[in-house]
């Protein structure tokens, strides 16, 4: 059972580690039309989860899902009355009913680490246990695990009857923005052309820090990616001035000038903002984004530009919820063996 499901992130690395979604749960209309044309084959229900009829006890082996994190977020104003932050009890009633062998909660890095929350958390760890499950906390980075984008999270796992799963990380260097995006057609060819028309204007006061990568050297918040490095976390507020930057020169060439580093460099020895950005510095595409989350490339997102960024910055990446599926499946497969020697 899938809840909070979003564009299917989650759920598309369940299935490739060979779990089988029965039943789901999202909110918002356009992400349930992406997952349906996506993972469609089973109930896939649209509305709030509290007011939906709930599959029987024992139906489902597994309940996932990434409850509303703003609440949580150092992004928000991560305050503990929000109500969106109520809903990891929602998933935790889910839980409940449904008595899965294994529940897997995703969220923000914030909810595993900041002392804010350790109240919450103890709460969350002590009423599992009660509900008969071991639980840990585990908190990823994605690019870790093979996906082109320094994305930390944190992943809840429960376990019924005890037992914890591991969760190996990939041997080898991370992968790149480059090495992602060189799966697309070239920038502007079908495949890779649903556009940001938010433009590009160095800022007036840039905001300096030792890489060119960092700081705010243009307008909004959305930074230069290092072609050669893991993006930086995409954020669900992309498809304006928050959508990230990448320079195609230097995104087709690891080997050519960089008019972003240079521009840095100028301006950390003193020089004055430039008035414009030149064509080739511009902001990645909806395409690019998605590739940059793991979601198989050609998948089609439905509903408006900014519900298309949306989705794929609200989603878990699909190789690292992958990685997740395993270690349980693992788990869950040697229980299940134990069982029947039993």
């Amino acid at each position: 059972m899938s809840l909070y499901a979003g564009a299917g992130g989650m759920d598309i690395g369940f299935v490739a580690a060979g779990f089988e979604p029965i039943w789901s749960n999202e909110l918002d209309p356009a992400a349930v039309e992406t997952y349906t044309a996506a993972l469609g084959g089973h109930e896939i229900t649209c509305g709030d989860i509290r007011k939906q009829d709930l599959p029987a006890r024992g139906s489902a082996d597994v309940v996932i899902g990434g409850p509303p994190c703003q609440g949580f977020s150092v992004a928000g104003k991560m305050d503990p009355e929000d109500p969106r932050s109520r809903h990891v009890w929602e998933f935790l009633r889910v839980v409940e009913h449904v008595k899965p062998r294994a529940f897997v909660l995703e969220n923000v890095k914030n909810l595993a680490v900041n002392r804010r929350w350790q109240g919450l958390r103890d709460q969350l760890l002590t009423y599992a246990a009660f509900l008969g499950y071991e639980t840990r906390v585990h908190l990823l980075n994605a690019a870790e695990y093979g996906v082109p984008q320094a994305r930390e999270r944190m992943f809840m796992v429960g376990v019924a009857g005890g037992g914890h799963i591991e969760i190996a990380p990939n041997s080898g260097p991370p992968k790149t923005v480059r090495q992602a995006l060189r799966a697309l057609p070239a920038f502007g060819q079908p495949g890779n052309n649903s556009y940001c028309t938010a433009k590009i204007v160095p800022a007036k006061k840039p905001v300096l820090r030792r890489s060119p990568y960092a700081g705010m050297l243009f307008n909004g918040q959305g930074r230069p990616l290092d072609p050669s490095r893991p993006a930086l976390t995409l954020p669900a507020s992309m498809s304006g001035n928050r959508t990230p930057i990448i320079e195609d020169s230097k995104l087709v060439d690891a080997d050519a000038p960089s008019w972003i580093e240079q521009y840095h460099a100028d301006l950390w020895s003193g020089g004055d903002p430039a008035s414009t950005a030149p064509d080739d510095v511009r902001r990645i595409t909806v395409e690019e984004a998605a590739t940059l989350q793991t979601f198989p490339v050609g998948m089609a997102f439905a509903g408006t530009q900014s519900a298309r960024y949306r989705q794929i910055g609200n989603a878990v990446p699909p190789v690292l919820a992958e990685a997740v599926a395993r270690g349980l499946k693992q788990r869950l497969t040697a229980d299940r063996a134990v069982s029947l020697v039993a």
